[in-house]
């Protein structure tokens, strides 16, 4: 049962830092704590500190995005299945610009380990297109959508999209595995 409490406040603490996040308001520990109707110690059980938390809410929003991506992956066809996930990329990034920025703020600068996870859908849908240079061609894919997700988040792209955008994915796609069997 404790365990259960403490897992619950886990996620309400995590869920008040989104919501200061995506409404632009500071993130603080005792702040959150105020949002979860928690006392002020209460998130140091789960968070050593602010970057912690952050870090929880970077991982939450990594896990959205997976699910998002999943959604958008399932089509039988490899090709229109990764324009549907370049698609709900660019879609999330939108609806969620500031976890968007903090999912990609402390990033490494190499590409993710492909485990189960957002990057890991991609990947599995580009294995099926170019087994060959699995590298190269989950690197053009990832800097396409990323990069157009950046653009649009900089303003540089119209904020609802355009059908330029899924041409560009489409085009990503054809330097893959030809004309022929591009969507």
């Amino acid at each position: 049962m404790v365990d259960e409490i403490l897992s619950d406040l886990h996620g309400r603490l995590i869920a008040a830092a989104l919501t200061r996040l995506e409404r632009g308001d500071e993130i603080g520990l005792r702040a959150i704590a105020r949002d979860a109707g928690v006392s002020a110690m209460a998130p140091y059980r789960h968070f050593r500190d602010k970057a912690a938390l952050l870090a929880a809410v970077a991982m939450h929003g990594f896990d959205d995005l997976r699910t998002v991506l999943l959604a958008a992956d399932d089509q039988a066809d490899a090709c229109l299945a990764l324009v549907a996930q370049g698609e709900a990329y660019l879609a999330f990034a939108r609806s969620h610009p500031a976890l968007f920025r903090l999912m990609f703020s402390d990033h490494d600068g190499g590409p993710p380990p492909v485990e189960d996870n957002a990057y890991g859908v991609m990947v599995r849908r580009v294995r099926q297109l170019a087994p060959a240079d699995l590298e190269t061609a989950t690197l053009a894919c990832w800097a396409a959508v990323h990069g157009m997700a950046t653009l649009a988040l900089d303003g540089s792209l119209p904020p609802n999209g355009s059908p330029r955008e899924r041409d560009a994915l489409t085009l990503v796609i054809m330097g893959l595995v030809g004309n022929s069997h591009a969507p």
